[in-house]
Parts: structure tokens; sequence; C-alpha cells
């Protein structure tokens, strides 16, 4: 009687290695292209979180740092922007209250740059393309809206929303 090693005798069919190469090459280029494609919203994210940390460092409230608005030094109004770099420095700081009273728009920016940063990540990592695109409607809302506040924290009773 001959006796049978375990060892000798092979369990089944030899496993292919040119399959599992190609498929451990496949998941390789997949994971290195989505690499590749975070890397843009990794360099906004660190461009944002540059100038925000600058910002932050920098005092806005200390004056001769940053040049005055042209619109209301020549005219006396607050334009849209006008404290929103006060507003980034309190914001970067975590004073949300005093952000919100430098300028409430530029909060709003801050929060829908977060929304739409996270969004584009996500989308990224999944594999698809950020289809962003605001129609008319929202164009005009949105001047619309920046043309109300404008007007709103020029006039008597919006002094609340000056810087």
């Amino acid at each position: 009687m001959r006796c049978v090693n375990a060892e000798t005798q092979p369990a089944g069919p030899p496993p292919r290695a040119d399959t599992a190469d190609a498929a451990d090459a496949t998941a390789g280029r997949a994971t290195s292209r989505v690499l590749r494609q975070l890397l843009v919203p990794a360099g906004v994210l660190t461009a944002v979180g540059g100038a925000f940390a600058y910002v932050a460092a920098v005092d806005p409230n200390e004056p001769g740092h940053y040049p005055v608005c042209p619109l209301w030094r020549f005219t006396g109004l607050y334009c849209p922007g006008c404290g929103g770099l006060r507003s980034a420095h309190a914001f970067a700081r975590g004073d949300l209250a005093t952000a919100l009273t430098d300028n409430a728009l530029a909060v709003a920016g801050f929060l829908a740059f977060a929304v739409l940063w996270t969004v584009w990540v996500v989308r990224v990592a999944r594999g698809r393309p950020l289809r962003f695109a605001l129609g008319p409607v929202q164009l005009w809302t949105l001047g619309a809206v920046a043309l109300v506040f404008t007007v709103v924290r020029n006039l008597p009773f919006g002094g609340w929303l000056h810087p």
C-alpha cells in the first residue's frame, strides 16, 4: 500500500498568478487615481486653511495690517465684504458671535465653503465628478441677498450689521 502525503498532492488547480496580479494592479491604479484626484481638494483646503491661519494670527482690528476697503474709505458706505477679515479672524479663533457681528454674510460663505468642500471630497472619493452648477434663479437669488445685505447694513436701522 502506498502512503500519500497531503503536502505533495495539490488540493485543486493551481491559482492563476496573472489574474491575482491583474486584480491587485487594477486596485492599485484605482487607489492611486483617487489619491491623485484628492490632491486638488487637499490643496484648496491647505490654501484656505493657510489664509485663515494668517488672518487668525495677524489681527485685522489693529490698524496698518490690512488695507482699508476703498468703498468705505471714499464713500463711507459698507460693501458686502466690509468686516470680512475681522469676521474670519473671529471665526478662526472660535468666536462665532463676533464673527456674525462683523459680517454675517461672510460667515454664511465660510459655512457654505465647508459644506461644498466636504461634498467635493466625498464625490471624488467615490469616483464621481463634482457637478455643481448654479442656474439663473440661484445666481439672481445670491445677488439679491448680497444687495439687500449691503443696503440694510448702510441704513440707520441696520447698524447691527455694521462691522
